[in-house]
Order: structure tokens, then sequence, then C-alpha cells
């Protein structure tokens, strides 16, 4: 005999519901967050309008620091385990904007991805030359770099943007990397994934191994000529195709 009573309610029965709407909302957003970094929410222009409040406590809290912190620690875990052929042709790549350098400062001004994107008002934040590092990127940037990997950082920052851009980073504690790579003019109109699939391959045809690539865009990592492991940034203020 059992103490009390027992109640089954089948599943077709249940309602998913929560009496908080507070709440309902959070957990809302942190499933869209959720389908966002697995990539089975795209393409999309801005993040849902009840859920800025949500993604500013995110990214300005311990979340997404530890977030960042998981992936890079094992990107570190990876890299250390590769056994480098000793002639200086394996190479990591690392994305810039939310891979090296937060741009938080802006998208708080945007209101953390709300609004649609403007290339001239992030234009000028960039020339700004002001972004931080984002701290766990910069530890296994120098931690790979000591590892014997050739670094090359590939962005989708136009090419007149070159020297704000290495004042920037060099500012930011990111220094000696072997090759910094733009779009250039023959790059107009491709897209993130176009871009960047054809710079490894030509980083590829010189004979480099792609050892590891991170980057916070699923486009900084997808496409063709592939690292050998890929490293996803959390990233819930923007999508680029």
């Amino acid at each position: 005999m059992l103490p009390r009573p027992l109640i089954i309610e089948l599943p077709e029965n249940l309602e998913s519901r929560c009496d908080n709407p507070i709440e309902e909302v959070r957990l809302r957003c942190t499933s869209w967050r959720v389908a966002v970094e697995t990539n089975n929410l795209s393409p999309w222009k801005t993040i849902p309008e009840d859920c800025v409040d949500y993604v500013k406590e995110y990214v300005l809290g311990r979340s997404y620091a530890i977030d960042l912190e998981t992936v890079s620690n094992e990107a570190l875990k990876f890299a250390a385990t590769v056994e480098l052929k000793g002639d200086g042709m394996d190479a990591w790549i690392f994305d810039i904007d939310e891979t090296l350098l937060s741009n938080l400062p802006y998208y708080a001004q945007h209101h953390y991805g709300l609004e649609i994107f403007d290339n001239i008002l992030f234009d000028k934040w960039v020339l700004e030359g002001a972004a931080q590092a984002i701290e766990p990127s910069l530890k296994l940037y120098k931690e790979v770099q000591k590892l014997g990997f050739k670094i090359f950082l590939l962005t989708g920052r136009t090419e007149n943007k070159r020297k704000i851009t290495t004042n920037n980073l060099i500012m930011a504690g990111f220094e000696d990397w072997d090759r910094l790579i733009l779009r250039g003019k023959e790059d107009h109109g491709k897209t993130t994934v176009e871009f960047k699939s054809d710079k490894r391959k030509e980083l590829m045809e010189e004979g480099f191994r792609i050892v590891g690539n991170l980057g916070d865009q699923w486009s900084d990592l997808t496409g063709s000529y592939l690292s050998m492991r890929s490293f996803k940034l959390a990233n819930p203020m923007y999508f680029i195709p």
C-alpha cells in the first residue's frame, strides 16, 4: 500500500505553462538563444523585442564570460594535443569581432541587437579603435602562439581598416600574428562563408595545414576548406550569413 494516493497524468494531458510572466519570457529567450547558437534558427536580423533585457543580462553577466572561457579552454586542450610537423605550416585562424575584440560598447548603444545592423554607424565605432580584448580569446591566442602555430587573423573588415584594426589589436594585447586578412575589392559581394572559404583555400594551396579555427559566427567556420576542428563562441546579438 502506498502512503498516499498515486495520481498519474498522461503526457498528452500535461500543459507547459509558467505562472510567472517574467520567468516565461526568460525561458523563451533562453530557448531562442540556444536555437541561435546551434544554428537551428537562421537567418535572423534582430533579437526578439522581448529579449532585450535577457540578452543584456547575458552578455554583461557571468554566463557569457563562462561560455567564452569554456570554448577557449576546450580549444586550448585540443591545440595542446596536436603534434606539430615542425615545418612552420601548422596554422590557427582567428576571427576578430566578437572573437578577439569585443564590440559590446557599440551594441549597448543599439539595444544589444534589437536594431537592424547599420554599417555606417558600426564603421564609425570601428574607426575609434577602442574595442577591448575578449580575455579568454587573448589567453588562447597567446598559448596557441607559444605552441608554435602560425596565426592568421581572418576578418570581414575591409582593407581600408587595416591600420586601425592593427592598432586596436595591439592595444588590446594581440601581437606578432603572421597575417591579417581583410576583405579586398575582389571580395565585394561575397557572403562571409564564400569569402572565408576562399581565403582558407588560398592558405591551404600555400601548403598551410589549418588545425584550428575560432569564430563567433557559423559563417566563420562553415563552407569549404575547413580546419581540423572549429570552435564557436557565443554571440546572441547578431547573425552574419
